[in-house]
C-alpha cells in the first residue's frame, strides 16, 4: 500500500481512476478521429500529400501532453496499419505505413511525444519557447519525412517532392498552430 500512495504522490495518478481513464481514453480517440480528419484535408501532391496533420499533431502535443499526445498518434498509426482508411487517400495498411510517407508518420509520433513532454514541464508558456518548439517540431517532422525519401530517391528528387513543395503552408500551418496553442486550454486528466 505504501508504495502505490507513494506512486499517487509521484505521478498524480491514482492506480484505478475511472472517470481520469474515460477523459484521457476520449482524447485519445477524439485526437485520432481529429488526425484522421486532417489527413483527408489536402493538396494532392506525389507521393507526399500536403494535408493538415502537422497541424493537428503540433496542437495535441502542446495541448495533450506526451503521454496522451503519443497515444493519440499511436492509436492513429494502429488504426492505419490494421487498414482502416485513416491516411491521406484511400489507402491503409503495412504497405502505406513504409510507403514514401512512413518517415512523416514516424515523425509524427516522435514530435507529439517531444512537445507533449516540453509541455508537461511546462516549457512552453511563453510565446518565444512555444514558437520555438513549434518550428522545431515542424522541422523535425520533415526531417524524418526527408530522410526516409531519401532512402528511396536520393537527396535531390527527395527535397523536390517531400519538403519544398511545402514551404509557404507549413510556415501558415505552425503559425496556426501556435495560436491555437496558446488560445486554447490544456487538457487535463
Amino acid at each position: 500500500m505504501q508504495d502505490e500512495t507513494l506512486n499517487v504522490a509521484r505521478t498524480g495518478l491514482s492506480a484505478w481512476n475511472p472517470r481520469r481513464l474515460v477523459r484521457g481514453a476520449a482524447a485519445v480517440l477524439g485526437g485520432a478521429l481529429l488526425l484522421a480528419a486532417s489527413a483527408k484535408l489536402q493538396v494532392p501532391f506525389y507521393p507526399v500529400p500536403m494535408t493538415m496533420q502537422t497541424l493537428v499533431v503540433l496542437v495535441m502535443g502542446a495541448l495533450l501532453g506526451a503521454r496522451l499526445a503519443s497515444a493519440t498518434v499511436a492509436l492513429y498509426l494502429v488504426e492505419g496499419l490494421v487498414g482502416l482508411p485513416v491516411f491521406a487517400g484511400a489507402v491503409a495498411g503495412p504497405t502505406y505505413v513504409v510507403g514514401p510517407t512512413g518517415g512523416y508518420l514516424i515523425g509524427f509520433l516522435v514530435v507529439a511525444a517531444c512537445l507533449g513532454g516540453l509541455a508537461d514541464r511546462g516549457l512552453l508558456r511563453s510565446w518565444l519557447t512555444l514558437t520555438l518548439a513549434m518550428i522545431v517540431g515542424h522541422v523535425a517532422i520533415f526531417a524524418c519525412g526527408f530522410g526516409w525519401l531519401v532512402v528511396g530517391l536520393g537527396v535531390a528528387k527527395a527535397w523536390t517532392v517531400g519538403v519544398a513543395p511545402f514551404y509557404v503552408a507549413t510556415a501558415l500551418k505552425t503559425a496556426l498552430a501556435i495560436v491555437l496553442a496558446r488560445t486554447l486550454p490544456r487538457f487535463s486528466l
